[in-house]
């Protein structure tokens, strides 16, 4: 490895994946309890919602409610499960809100996956699933869809990173929280959609895990779903 990939390793990929930065959030029994049943009825309720939500037809207007109402219930049973915490990750011997690694990363996992298309756009089983997610992009409003792709990575990482994580516990939330995010994507029948879940929410785990919050998982989650709405289409056209 060359001294610059190391320094990079080191000084980057580290801090964001790997090492976790000091942090109490332990809480006592009651609450965690609170925390566990509440992200257990969320979990129910979006994951039922969000098989509904891509199971209209593409040119349906109950599209974007449905979306919208999804959106809802991840951010309502992050915030009600209990608190959540922004994050930080160790830069140069200090401790910072992570926001440029974040993005960096998003946008290296969004070229990742645009050569990966270049080969599913080759195999036709897989180029129908993946089409039947980007006909909303086709048929829809473009600004309006950019709006929806931009809420609702939020609003999962709330949720997903955020409250579900803490429900976990200490043990393997990274393995486990990453299995239940595409678990849940099971619910739209589409094995493109339960891959990218899986892929994807490993890497944002090990961010929620390195910086105690989700701030950078946010980050990282809106860059790459905004640059797979814009790109993916013109490549599946």
């Amino acid at each position: 490895m060359t001294s610059w990939a190391t320094r990079m390793a080191a000084d980057v990929l580290r801090p964001a994946l790997v090492d976790k930065v000091p942090r109490n959030h332990i809480e006592p029994d009651g609450a965690f309890r609170r925390r566990r049943i509440v992200a257990a009825i969320a979990l129910v309720a979006g994951a039922v919602l969000l098989g509904i939500s891509l199971a209209v037809r593409p040119q349906s207007s109950a599209f974007y409610p449905l979306t919208g109402g999804l959106a809802a219930v991840w951010v309502i049973g992050g915030f009600a499960s209990g608190p959540l915490h922004l994050g930080r990750i160790a830069f140069r011997g200090t401790l910072r809100r992570p926001v440029r690694t974040p993005i960096a990363i998003g946008l290296v996992a969004a070229a990742v996956f645009v050569a990966g298309a270049l080969v599913v756009r080759e195999i036709p089983p897989l180029r129908d699933f993946t089409e039947n997610v980007l006909a909303h992009a086709r048929y829809g409003s473009l600004p309006l869809l950019a709006l929806i792709t931009l809420v609702n990575g939020v609003a999962e990482e709330i949720f997903f990173r955020g409250a579900l994580f803490a429900a976990i516990g200490s043990r393997r939330p990274v393995v486990l929280s990453t299995v239940i995010y595409a678990l849940v994507t099971v619910a739209t029948g589409n094995p493109m959609l339960v891959f990218a879940a899986a892929t994807l929410g490993l890497v944002l785990g090990l961010q929620r895990r390195a910086s105690g919050g989700v701030l950078a998982s946010i980050l990282t989650h809106i860059t790459w779903s905004m640059v797979m709405l814009f790109a993916l289409p013109p490549l599946f056209a």
